[in-house]
């Protein structure tokens, strides 16, 4: 579980987190949603510490995150999977060393352990046969899929995912929804999903939290964001999906 206490955080004297609290649950994919600038990207490098914010707390479990020094960071963050928007592969690394990156820089497994490793987490997201494939050889969905791979080389207790269906075509765009869901509740982790999707909120959305110019407006589940009051949220998802009916008219 992941706690965020009364988040404050400003960028050139601008209010960009607002007393942000909010719980992320295990074993269930908990999605921030909002329009571009909400503060949902800040809120997410916030929790992992790659902002520091001016008030509030973050705990992982009944670790207090924030107070830590760097090694007590760093033990966390070994416990931490990344899925970053745009995948971002190393472009000089085979689809194997990708993977085996996190496994080079946090253990002392051998050659042979880590190798059994990469391939356990490359079958997991069924990717076969491209072990020595460079990025530029892969696919937008091979790349996400190896991403993945990459990110639970770990197995993590957490994973933080920053838009990823970005650059996707719908269909694999769901199937990497799917993927993310499965592997969440297959490894009961605490999976943070940024996202301005609607198709994967209604897919994959059990917690979902909306976020609008630094203030968490409404919290619920898929089932209940259709039937929501907030005004700020209806108006959000109803142009999210004006906007997906106007671009697939004009394919």
């Amino acid at each position: 579980m992941i706690k965020a206490k009364n988040i404050n955080l400003s960028f050139s004297g601008k209010k960009v987190l607002d007393d942000v609290s909010v719980t992320f649950e295990p074993g269930k994919t908990n999605l921030i949603i909002g329009r571009s600038g909400s503060g949902k990207t800040v809120l997410l490098k916030s929790i992992v510490g790659l902002h520091n914010v001016e008030s509030g707390e973050i705990w992982f479990e009944d670790i207090l995150f924030n107070n830590l020094d760097f090694s007590g960071k760093t033990e966390i963050r070994k416990k931490m999977g990344m899925l970053f928007q745009g995948s971002a592969l190393f472009d000089s690394m085979t689809t194997e060393q990708n993977v085996r990156f996190p496994l080079d820089m946090f253990t002392s497994m051998s050659l042979d352990e880590k190798t059994e490793r990469v391939n356990f987490c490359l079958n997991r997201v069924n990717i076969t046969n491209s072990n020595k494939l460079f990025p530029a050889e892969l696919s937008g969905g091979m790349k996400k899929r190896v991403a993945i791979a990459r990110a639970i080389a770990l197995n993590p207790k957490y994973l933080f995912c920053d838009e990823p269906n970005s650059g996707l075509d719908p269909l694999t765009a769901i199937l990497i929804d799917e993927l993310i869901k499965e592997i969440t509740e297959e490894y009961q982790m605490t999976t943070v999903v940024n996202t301005h999707d609607m198709n994967s909120v209604m897919e994959i959305g059990e917690k979902i939290v909306f976020i609008n110019e630094g203030i968490i407006c409404w919290e619920g589940s898929k089932n209940e964001i259709l039937n929501s009051d907030c005004k700020i949220l209806n108006d959000f998802v109803f142009a999210n999906s004006l906007a997906k009916q106007l671009k697939k008219s004009h394919e």
